[in-house]
This record gives C-alpha cells, sequence and structure tokens, in this order.
C-alpha cells in the first residue's frame, strides 16, 4: 500500500515536472527566436543548399543535419527549430523522470518492505510471549521489548504491567489458600482424635455412636478436602522440584492404593501400561494419576469397567484413564475442571477437586490435558507431558 501510495504521488510529480518545463520553455522562447523575418536560401550548385548571409543582428535559421539518404531537407525557421529543440527536451524530461521514478519506486518499495517486517517482527514477538505466557504454567514472564519507544514498546509495558497485577493477584490467593489449609489442619487433627479415643475405649453410650461416627467420616471429608485444596495451590504456584518420573510406575502405584475401591465399586480395571519418561515433581504426578484413576471408579456404574494406560507417542509421555458411567454431552466436559463441581458419581465420594487438580498440575509441567465423552456413557481424560527425550 505505501508503495502504490508512493507510485501515485510520483507520477503526479512527473505530470507537474513535465509540465512546468513545458510552461519555463515557452516563458523564454523571447530568449531563443527573436521576433525576425525568413531569410531567404539560394542554392549553390546542382544538389547542395547553401545559406544565404545574414544580416547583421538577426537570428540565423536552423539547419538540420541531412538524413541517411542523401536527400537535402529544407532548413528549418526559427520558430520551427525551437518547436523542434522544446519537443526533445520534454521528450527527455519526461523520460528520465519515469526512469528516475521507476528506481525510486523500488527503493521506497523495500524501504516499506524493511520497516513492515521490522515492525510485524517485533509484533511477532508480542504475540508469541503472550500465547507462551498464557500457556504456560505461571505468570512470572515478561515481554521485555527492547528498541525505539514506539506503539509496539508501549503495548509490551502495557501488556507486562498487566501480568504483573494479574501475577500479584494470584498469588495472594494461593497463599491464602495454603496458609489458610494448613491452619485448619491442626484443630480438624485435634476433633478427629477426640472423637477417636472415646469410641476405641468404648466409652460411648451406643446410641451417640452413629452420631460419633457421622463426625468421624465429616471430619475426614474435611481433611480430604483441605488436603486436595493444598495439591491444587500447591500445583498452580508452580514451584515443583523436577525429578526424573516415570507414569507408568505411578499409575501402578494409583492402582494399588485404589484396589480396594474398586474391588468394593465391583469395577472391572484393565491397565495396560508402557514406559512413559518425563520430568517433572514425582508427588503431584502421583496425584494425577490416584485422581484420574478415582474419577474412573467413583463416576461409574456398578459392575462397570474402567481403563488405565499409558505409553509416548509423537514425543509425548501420556496417561490416560477410560471409564463407563452416565452419559455426557461435550459440552458437560469443561465444567467437570472447575473446582468443587462433582459429578454423577456415589453419594459421599470425593470433594468435588480431583480434576481440577489434574488440571492445575498438568498445566504446571506444560502438559496438556484433553478429555471427551465416550459413546454409550462415561468419559475418556488423557493428560499429555512432554517426555524426559524432549524436554
Amino acid at each position: 500500500m505505501t508503495t502504490l501510495v508512493f507510485v501515485i504521488l510520483g507520477g503526479g510529480l512527473v505530470l507537474l515536472n513535465w509540465l512546468s518545463s513545458q510552461q519555463l520553455i515557452e516563458d523564454n522562447r523571447y530568449l531563443v527566436v527573436p521576433a525576425v523575418s525568413t531569410v531567404p536560401v539560394e542554392p549553390v550548385g546542382p544538389s547542395a543548399p547553401t545559406i544565404a548571409p545574414v544580416p547583421p543582428g538577426s537570428a540565423a535559421p536552423i539547419v538540420p543535419t541531412p538524413p541517411d539518404t542523401g536527400v537535402p531537407s529544407a532548413p528549418l525557421t526559427p520558430a520551427e527549430g525551437f518547436e523542434d529543440f522544446q519537443d526533445r527536451v520534454l521528450t527527455q524530461v519526461l523520460v528520465r523522470s519515469l526512469l528516475l521514478l521507476l528506481v525510486l519506486t523500488a527503493l521506497a518499495g523495500l524501504l516499506a518492505w524493511w520497516a513492515s517486517r521490522r515492525s510485524l517482527h517485533r509484533l511477532t514477538q508480542v504475540t508469541t510471549a503472550a500465547r507462551r505466557i498464557s500457556t504456560g504454567s505461571s505468570l512470572d514472564e515478561r515481554l521485555g521489548l527492547t528498541g525505539p519507544h514506539d506503539e509496539v514498546r508501549e503495548l509490551g509495558d502495557t501488556f507486562d504491567a498487566m501480568l504483573d497485577r494479574l501475577d500479584r493477584s494470584f498469588e495472594a490467593q494461593r497463599q491464602f489458600t495454603s496458609h489458610a489449609s494448613h491452619e485448619l489442619r491442626t484443630p480438624l487433627t485435634l476433633q478427629r482424635t477426640a472423637l477417636e479415643i472415646p469410641l476405641a475405649q468404648g466409652r460411648v453410650p451406643d446410641d451417640l455412636k452413629p452420631a460419633l461416627r457421622s463426625a468421624l467420616d465429616a471430619n475426614a471429608r474435611t481433611e480430604r478436602l483441605i488436603a486436595a485444596l493444598l495439591t491444587l495451590a500447591r500445583g498452580e504456584s508452580g514451584t515443583q522440584t523436577r525429578h526424573p518420573v516415570d507414569l507408568a510406575d505411578a499409575a501402578d502405584t494409583a492402582v494399588r492404593d485404589l484396589a480396594d475401591e474398586t474391588r468394593a465399586a465391583s469395577i472391572r480395571l484393565t491397565t495396560r501400561f508402557a514406559p512413559a519418561p518425563v520430568t517433572g515433581d514425582p508427588a503431584l504426578l502421583a496425584q494425577v494419576a490416584v485422581n484420574l484413576l478415582a474419577n474412573a471408579v467413583r463416576h461409574n456404574h456398578p459392575g462397570g469397567t474402567a481403563t488405565l494406560t499409558t505409553g509416548v507417542e509423537g514425543g509425548r509421555a501420556f496417561l490416560e484413564a477410560a471409564n463407563s458411567g452416565p452419559v455426557l454431552e461435550q459440552r458437560d466436559i469443561p465444567a467437570l475442571f472447575e473446582p468443587f463441581r462433582r459429578g454423577q458419581g456415589r453419594p459421599g465420594n470425593g470433594v468435588g477437586l480431583g480434576l481440577a487438580v489434574v488440571r492445575a498440575i498438568t498445566r504446571s509441567h506444560d502438559g496438556t490435558i484433553i478429555a471427551a465423552p465416550r459413546p454409550g456413557g462415561g468419559i475418556t481424560v488423557r493428560v499429555d507431558l512432554p517426555s524426559r527425550a524432549t524436554t
């Protein structure tokens, strides 16, 4: 577009230059062609014309170079010679101006391409960094643009300031969740101890035992909730200790930990564990395997099926859990990953943070999580993480 504008303006400049040259030459005609009478010319010899002597003070007629045919041409009068001179000069002015315009257009195109490429490169930096930050596990990265203080630099500085505010807000929220969870664990432990000791010593009347057992169950659910909140806050904080981990080992441990619950629910569990080496926090990745399997067992039909699979595909290690269960629509899937969203599982199981914790831990490990409903009911949840060979 810039080059097109330059060509249009340059073409107008060439036209004005040509018209101005024509006007200047016409205005100064009197300097070249004085007002005189035509001077007669008498031929001398049989073939060659000669020019008669010119009176003093008169302008000599212009005699053009004879053509190649050898046939002599009549000499031009001063007015005719001036017209010929004017045509030649204006033609040369036009030709040279157009050539100059062509060269300058090429240079303008190169300069416009260089300038636009430079600006687009900086915009690409902003877009790439923004996309990387938006899909990352934390907000501690900044654009930090350098160069001239132009609109792109101002955009980058504004984006960095927004990230600072968001980072402070999220960090304050995570710290509050973590501190509140820690503070609540102590009184809950005391309450559980105070309830368990009388029951164990048999000092509770039979009519009060159901109430105490209900209080213990509520206490246990609260402790599980606090533990899940702590795991969620830790997963979202992005501050993990990275070690080599095999998702197959984490999945195998999860199967052993939930073996009693799986048998109690009469779930037919199928496992296919292939090596899936990654680098991450062992405790958090083990929690991912436990939560996925617990979700597959608890949100299932009695006597249903579940599958737990690990492996590597396309340079990405994966952990996948699939289960039968209630019929779900694709539009219902995103809500399952929201905190405190309970699916259609058995009452009293879970606190509604299982998949939310899985999502937080997966994002903090630069992974992706995909969930899709299964035909006939149930859901498939797959966690993809960078394989250790590609990290």
